[in-house]
């Protein structure tokens, strides 16, 4: 299993996220609203 993973440089940047999947999640978690009411918790979009 350890050798599934690397250190090398040119694995990191094969891996790294593209700057609209980091915008998309970023906005999502900025209209995501979870309410609390009694023990229940509510999630909505306020989109």
């Amino acid at each position: 299993m350890a050798k599934l993973y690397s250190n090398s440089p040119e694995k990191v940047k094969e891996m790294a996220p593209k700057k609209e999947t980091i915008e998309f999640l970023l906005n999502y978690s900025k209209a995501l609203d979870v309410s609390t009411y009694k023990k229940l918790q509510f999630e909505s979009i306020l989109n």
